[in-house]
């Protein structure tokens, strides 16, 4: 398939700027393949499922990846922003760089505010240690481990989307709202935004009714966010990110499938990890590892039934993924009716709740 396949009009005014308060207050368009689609909110979720299904949640937790500082290099000196992407080690991490270009193998980089060095807290200093294809370079700093995670939760700020940060500067709500409430495992720099809309009372009636909750760990990068820059998507290749799921999700999941219940994934990235985890006879296994799982129409789905998510960008990969689960025309309507509808749209906008086509 082609990229221009995936295209279509959304206008500027359908991008969600901030969250629906309360979070559960979002709305929530419910897409059955054949069937007229249903303009819930999200509160109404408990009615949508039945006892025994399973929901898998991705419990990772969002850092303040956003950092602002200055290239230093014999004398001079060039402001420079890194959105760290993905950790290699205690000390090293991989991030896109802005201005790219003014940055070589060996400058140091410091973080942070200059004129303050006294508190080795604030030293939040490192060095280029390569740089690599895609505008990726890595960072070797001088701190490492907690000391690190201590320096970059003091000085970064929260890595809105693109889409977001142009139009609006970061601030102290979003280290609320660009949080799930159920976020555990630091190493996101990007949020699993569908579990945004959930709150601990709408977690409460859910386990009421019987739906089992599960979660699963993701560390969203910041490629979710690069564009797709070739027409051919057999061309396309997707970052990796780091994923697990351990022994007992992996055996809920399986038994609750054997008798009969639906898994639904919250977020792409649950769906994405599940999907890794699972082999091709349906059986989820415990996964530690990377994926780079490109999903598009034709890929045949093993784990999941259902796809709760936000709306997505045109001619993303979020988007070729839930026109490979629920069907590119239906998607095509479904957008078309929630632009109509005056849906919200993106990490700060409204959810659909999707069910697999058949095939």
């Amino acid at each position: 398939m082609q990229l221009s396949d995936f295209d279509f009009h959304l206008p500027e005014d359908r991008i969600a700027l901030r969250p629906a308060q309360p979070r559960d207050a979002a709305r929530l368009l419910v897409v059955h393949p054949g069937a007229p689609f249903a303009d819930r909110t999200v509160r109404d979720l408990p009615d949508e499922l039945r006892a025994g299904d399973v929901l898998v949640f991705n419990d990772t937790r969002v850092i303040p990846a956003r950092l602002k500082g200055r290239r230093v290099r014999e004398g001079s000196n060039v402001a420079v922003e890194a959105t760290l992407h993905r950790r290699l080690s205690p000390s090293r991490w991989t991030a896109f760089m802005k201005p790219g270009k003014k940055l070589a193998p060996g400058d140091r980089v410091i973080f942070g505010a200059m004129e303050d060095r006294a508190c080795l807290l604030g030293a939040l200093d490192a060095t280029v240690a390569e740089k690599g294809e895609g505008g990726e370079v890595t960072l070797a700093f001088d701190l490492a481990g907690p000391d690190l995670d201590a320096a970059i939760a003091e000085r970064g700020a929260m890595p809105l989307p693109p889409y977001i940060a142009a139009k609006r500067p970061e601030d102290a709500q979003d280290r609320a709202d660009y949080q799930t409430v159920y976020a555990q495992e630091e190493g996101s720099v990007a949020a699993p935004t569908a579990g945004l809309h959930f709150t601990p009372q709408l977690m409460e009636q859910l386990r009421e009714k019987g739906v089992i909750l599960k979660f699963v760990t993701l560390h969203v990068g910041a490629g979710t966010f690069l564009p797709v820059k070739t027409e051919n998507l057999s061309e396309h290749r997707m970052h990796a990110e780091y994923g697990e799921v351990d022994a007992e999700t992996a055996e809920a999941v399986n038994r609750a499938k054997a008798a009969g219940g639906r898994i639904v994934c919250v977020g792409t990235t649950s769906l994405r990890l599940l999907e890794s985890a699972t082999d091709e006879d349906g059986v989820v296994r415990p996964f530690a590892a990377e994926t780079a799982i490109f999903i598009t129409p034709g890929y045949r789905f093993r784990a999941a039934d259902g796809l709760m998510t936000n709306f997505h960008l045109p001619k993303s990969t979020l988007f070729m993924l839930v026109s490979a689960f629920a069907g590119l025309e239906a998607m095509q309507k479904a957008y078309a009716h929630a632009i109509a509808a005056g849906y919200r749209f993106y990490s700060y906008g409204d959810a659909s709740l999707l069910w697999r086509t058949e095939r």
